[in-house]
């Protein structure tokens, strides 16, 4: 059985329906002898058709969704995760695609245990082929995982998380504002390195643990950040040795998982800005951690991200001059599970208006506003947030439904 360090999923903020399960951590340390890295094993041979290839991309819940025809002719939905040096895959895109072992040969599994002390297998295959578009990737490995909360989560099925090895050979660029992904063939057609300027900036990486680690600023203090696409959080911070101001907080939140189980996730505003090259991100809201510090997609979405791995270099395009700024993170006080059928409360904040109304954890929310929930779409349901004073949730309670009328407030100014 290998124990694989590196595994882990997309991080999700549970701000309104992320599982706690999400996040997963391998019990095997760094330094323990006779681990196996396998996360970090790239394609045998990638192939592209073209110099380019682009393909759509949809930005849900701050992740990067891709869509993408395989050889048996079926559209399958990826997020593309520069976080994660594995690559994960759904059972039934498994049994398509994966390489047949020989006869007798035991399965391998990566042993993985989930933040909150769970213990799952996950099995290793390696798929034939990864078509993105007209890249193809041959002899990927990747590990076998069920994306149904996942994609009860987001609200459209999800079979597979691609991570940042998969990408070794090519230019890769995550267009977050044209929402696109563009896959370029290297070195031969890798554009020049451009002069800094306000609207871009060109970043050395490190890369020697598979995924894209870079320096960044915060106030007069430099410290190193996981370019994550796979988090929908904005600038995770682990404060150790560092010295963060606070304009807002740091206040109690909804669930995170961490390596000590679950507890309450901290959050707030920066009274400093934060320097990625030649932007400044003003002030932003900013998630505590324990673990090691990351941007995720609320930070990426702002920008043309092309990473190259055969220079180790990430660059960062804005269409603005101007500093990017953060919206204040509004919230009913609300965590949930989300299903097509009912969102389940994970977990009312405290010290909030929703404290002090009759809900709690585990009641079953099946209409919104009078619709059902199937009908509130993960982003339709996000605008909601942004813009209502108030949001009526039809609790069902045995066989009785129950309105509550929940205000919606600013948990960050």
């Amino acid at each position: 059985m290998i124990r694989d360090p590196r595994v882990q999923l997309p991080a999700v903020r549970r701000s309104f329906a992320a599982p706690l399960w999400l996040l997963l951590i391998i019990g095997c340390a760094f330094s323990t002898s006779g681990c196996i890295n396998y996360g970090r094993r790239t394609p045998a041979r990638t192939v592209l058709e073209n110099k380019t290839t682009t393909l759509p991309a949809r930005v849900i819940s701050n992740f990067f969704v891709v869509e993408s025809k395989l050889s048996d002719g079926k559209t399958y939905r990826f997020i593309v995760d520069t976080g994660s040096t594995s690559t994960l895959v759904s059972p039934e895109l498994a049994k398509r695609f994966a390489l047949k072992e020989r006869r007798g040969a035991p399965r391998r599994k990566i042993h993985v245990r989930s933040a909150n002390g769970g213990e799952i297998d996950l099995e290793s295959i390696t798929l034939k082929q990864l078509n993105l578009g007209d890249a193809l990737f041959e002899r990927v490995p990747a590990l076998i995982f069920d994306f149904a909360d996942l994609s009860g989560h987001l609200g459209l099925p999800i079979d597979g998380i691609v991570g940042f090895p998969v990408f070794r050979n090519t230019l890769l660029t995550m267009d977050y504002p044209g929402q696109k992904l563009v896959i370029a063939s290297y070195p031969q057609f890798a554009p020049p390195v451009p002069s800094p300027s306000p609207r871009l900036s060109t970043i050395a990486f490190n890369n020697e643990q598979g995924t894209p680690l870079i320096p960044i600023q915060m106030g007069n203090e430099s410290f190193i950040v996981l370019i994550d696409s796979g988090s929908d959080g904005s600038l995770s911070l682990n404060p150790v040795g560092l010295h963060p101001h606070f304009a807002n907080g740091p206040r109690v939140g909804t669930l995170i998982s961490s390596l000590q189980g679950d507890r309450r996730q901290l959050t707030g505003r920066l009274n400093q800005d934060v320097l990625i090259g030649t932007h400044t991100i003003q002030k932003p809201v900013v998630d505590l951690t324990d673990q090691l510090s990351s941007i995720g997609g609320e930070f990426l979405r702002h920008f043309v991200v092309t990473f190259d791995q055969g220079r180790n270099q990430v660059t960062l395009v804005r269409d603005a001059e101007d500093a990017v700024t953060m919206e204040p993170r509004r919230s009913t006080g609300l965590s949930f599970a989300r299903s097509a059928v009912y969102w389940r409360i994970l977990t009312v904040i405290p010290d909030t208006p929703t404290a002090k109304l009759p809900v709690q954890a585990g009641d079953l929310c099946v209409r919104i506003n009078g619709e059902l929930v199937a009908q509130w779409s993960y982003d339709r349901y996000a605008d909601l947030l942004k813009t209502a004073d108030k949001i009526t949730y039809t609790l069902l309670v045995g066989a009785k439904e129950t309105d509550v009328e929940v205000p919606v407030f600013e948990l960050v100014p």
